[in-house]
């Protein structure tokens, strides 16, 4: 009983020293500095705005949810030249989608890809890379909404040539719909305005996320075989391109950014499966590009390697106070009191430096993220270290048709969210409006490869 409390209270007081430390540092790094007068520039004339091809791989998604992604995308403010590709991976319900694509691909900037079957993000985002001829390349999930000015703000931070990858600031498009999606949304924001724009102070945001990310494209023609050739362990790594594609630019010395005004909607999980199944996919692809990452951290400022630190002994060390505690309860019926109450203070500390940070009282029910964290959270980042090699997407199984097709299945699929539902109406971030013009829907087979199983969320 003495060692069980004695490696609970060393090892809690060791992960608040660690947190300490570490968030004290990101939440200075974190504050905003001056604005680059680089979108000043952008707006005088006589500037040659760089061409910027948008990227939307979609599989099985809602033709709402899609309508209202391509709707914000074409409705974009962006002077330069436009052009957006859509990527169809083989979608079951392509039917329904058809009536999507034929009103977007009649505008001239559009360009519809229908893939012969499904071969999974990566490859669909490839191919479109591959056939686009932009300067700069904005991937986008096919659930998200951007506000009007995205393309704008982050072209601004791509001016710079050392920049290879920009992102922007994600928020829940349906964060009012549950207390999950609430809470989701609150951790987008903490991990953007903290954990990113601390990163970015340093040129080196760690993963700029899948649903709203720019490339340079001469960056990527450098790095797309890599890209699309990960192995772990002998097998192809699909998942976590967003994260992979970022460590590459890195290693490539290239800078990447945070552009905290380029606003994007996304719809999150509005349940505990989907999101344990999504958090699940999310912690290998870290721990499978953290050795990676490892080898960059000479060459980047010290702070990084505390944000590397910080992000995986915190962790361990949580989990290690709050398993001796349970035990410690369970064999002696005894509570652990000191761990108890330091993981208490330090949440509370946590939500309220956020409150206030945020100017939103909100973010001090983020408490309820602790528990969660610590009983559902923890033990699943150790099976997800435990199961590395496994490359299943979760999202959805493959069944097996009676003329022995197979065919993808989502499990509980999430409907589109509309407007109404969502609490982030469309319109409050994007302006309307869509030309319809000749069309341009190509169907393709160009890119080989196994079929996987793959959803996109």
């Amino acid at each position: 009983m003495d060692l069980l409390a004695t490696t609970s209270a060393v090892a809690v007081s060791s992960y608040a020293l660690l947190s300490t430390i570490y968030k004290s540092a990101q939440a200075l790094y974190a504050q905003p500095t001056n604005p680059s007068s680089l979108q000043n520039d952008l707006e005088q004339a006589g500037v040659v705005l760089p061409s910027v091809d948008v990227i939307v791989p979609c599989f099985n998604e809602d033709p709402n949810t899609l309508s209202e992604c391509l709707a914000s995308i074409a409705s974009q403010d962006y002077a330069g030249k436009l052009r957006v590709i859509v990527v169809d991976d083989g979608s079951a319900n392509r039917d329904l989608l058809g009536p999507v694509h034929k009103i977007y691909a009649s505008d001239p900037r559009f360009r519809i890809i229908l893939m012969a079957k499904n071969v999974g993000k990566r490859k669909a985002q490839i191919a479109a890379i591959r056939s686009s001829s932009g300067d700069l390349v904005l991937n986008v999930d096919s659930d998200t909404i951007l506000a009007v000015d995205v393309v704008t703000k982050l072209v601004s931070k791509m001016q710079d040539p050392d920049v290879g990858a920009a992102m922007g600031q994600l928020i829940a498009s349906n964060r009012n719909e549950t207390w999950l999606t609430k809470l989701i949304d609150m951790e987008y924001w903490l991990a953007c305005n903290e954990e990113r724009a601390a990163q970015a102070r340093f040129g080196a945001v760690m993963c700029c996320c899948g649903p709203c990310a720019m490339y340079r494209r001469s960056a990527l023609a450098l790095l797309l075989d890599q890209y699309e050739t990960q192995f772990f362990r002998g097998k192809p790594s699909d998942f976590g391109e967003d994260r992979h594609l970022t460590i590459l630019m890195l290693k490539a010395g290239f800078r990447t950014e945070y552009v905290p005004d380029a606003i994007a909607a996304t719809v999150v999980p509005d349940s505990l499966g989907p999101y344990l199944r999504q958090q699940l996919r999310w912690a290998r692809s870290t721990f499978r590009d953290t050795f990676l990452a490892l080898r960059l951290l000479p060459e980047l400022d010290r702070y990084l390697t505390l944000d590397v630190v910080g992000q995986n002994l915190g962790p361990l060390l949580l989990a290690l106070s709050s398993l001796a505690a349970l035990a410690q309860f369970v064999i002696g019926g005894s509570v652990a009191w000191w761990t108890v109450l330091t993981i208490a203070a330090m949440t509370m500390v946590r939500c309220s430096v956020a409150a206030f940070r945020a100017r939103d009282m909100r973010f001090l029910g983020f408490s309820l993220h602790t528990p969660i964290n610590i009983f559902l959270l923890l033990p699943m980042k150790a099976y997800a270290l435990c199961t590395l090699s496994n490359s299943d997407w979760l999202s959805r199984k493959v069944m097996v048709t009676s003329d022995g097709e197979n065919k993808a299945v989502i499990p509980h699929a999430a409907t589109g969210i509309s407007s109404a539902r969502s609490g982030v109406s469309s319109a409050a971030i994007c302006k309307p409006g869509l030309s319809h013009r000749a069309s341009s829907v190509a169907a393709t087979e160009s890119v080989c490869g196994p079929e996987r199983s793959s959803a996109y969320k």
